[in-house]
């Protein structure tokens, strides 16, 4: 099983202070930084693009994660590389050409990920798995923060880490906390996408240790 690695999620940060709150959470134990793309049509809210995302390049000495949220991701990727991005994932319910995708933001520089939403089977990408640096499961539905774990998901995780082997990252997005975090180790999943936990705790530090133990 690959290292476990938490990646709190912006999403959930102080939007006045970005910089900072990426600083914090790294010096607090953080090993990604997990940001949020969405564009007000995939998903149901707007966040933020490449030039935030390259502006908050310079402050983070960990990878930046970037998720996309959004109905056309391939006309994004290539900005969302060169402002920065590590990591590039794209949802498999937007994407008429998912293996291409992919190949097109490893050619970037970047690792690439599918993303799957709570209602759609890990058989969407069985023939994609062979082709995937990781995968990201959402164990919300995407949109917000705050939101409750679905524990249905569980099963998906098990599903998707047979899929991948041992050796490749297995992300978890939504509902993660001190009492989640456990679950979906059990299950499989490596990577631990965590806001309102992480960014509404009193301690950053003492939240992202909570979900590593």
């Amino acid at each position: 099983m690959p290292k476990l690695k938490i990646a709190p999620s912006l999403l959930s940060s102080d939007f006045s202070r970005l910089g900072e709150e990426i600083q914090a959470v790294i010096e607090a134990g953080a090993d990604w930084i997990h940001l949020d793309i969405m564009d007000g049509h995939f998903a149901p809210n707007l966040t933020i693009g490449p030039p935030v995302v390259s502006a908050l390049r310079r402050h983070s000495t960990v990878p930046m994660d970037v998720h996309l949220m959004l109905d056309n991701p391939e006309e994004f990727v290539d900005d969302f590389a060169n402002a920065g991005a590590d990591i590039i994932t794209f949802h498999a319910e937007a994407s008429r050409h998912p293996h291409r995708l992919l190949t097109r933001i490893r050619d970037l520089g970047c690792k690439a990920g599918v993303v799957l939403n709570p209602g759609t089977p890990p058989d969407d990408i069985e023939f994609l798995a062979d082709s995937v640096d990781l995968v990201l499961i959402m164990t919300v539905n995407p949109g917000f923060g705050g939101q409750k774990f679905i524990s249905g998901m569980l099963r998906k995780i098990e599903l998707v880490r047979a899929m991948l082997g041992e050796e490749r990252d297995l992300e978890v997005d939504g509902g993660i906390d001190q009492h989640t975090a456990p679950q979906v180790v059990a299950a499989g999943a490596n990577v631990l996408v965590a806001g309102s936990y992480v960014f509404g705790s009193d301690s950053y530090l003492e939240a992202i240790e909570s979900l590593r133990g």
